[in-house]
C-alpha cells in the first residue's frame, strides 16, 4: 500500500462540524504535520480519513460508495 502523502491544497466546501476524542499523542503528531506542511490541523484530519476510506480492505467491514 502506498503511504499517505499530506496535501498543501486540500480544500473542501462541503463540510460538516463533529467533535472526536484522540489520544493526545495522536494530537501532537498531526499538529506537527500540519505544521511542518503549513495547512490546517482540520485539513490534515481529512487527508488521513480519506486515505483510510479509499484503502479499507475489502470484505465485511466495508460499504459501498456512491
Amino acid at each position: 500500500m502506498d503511504k499517505l502523502k499530506i496535501k498543501t491544497d486540500n480544500k473542501n466546501s462541503d463540510t460538516v462540524t463533529r467533535t472526536i476524542r484522540i489520544s493526545g499523542t495522536t494530537f501532537d503528531t498531526i499538529n506537527r504535520l500540519a505544521e511542518t506542511n503549513n495547512i490546517s490541523f482540520n485539513s490534515v484530519i481529512n487527508q488521513i480519513i480519506e486515505y483510510g476510506l479509499e484503502n479499507l480492505e475489502e470484505g465485511v467491514n466495508t460499504i459501498e460508495t456512491e
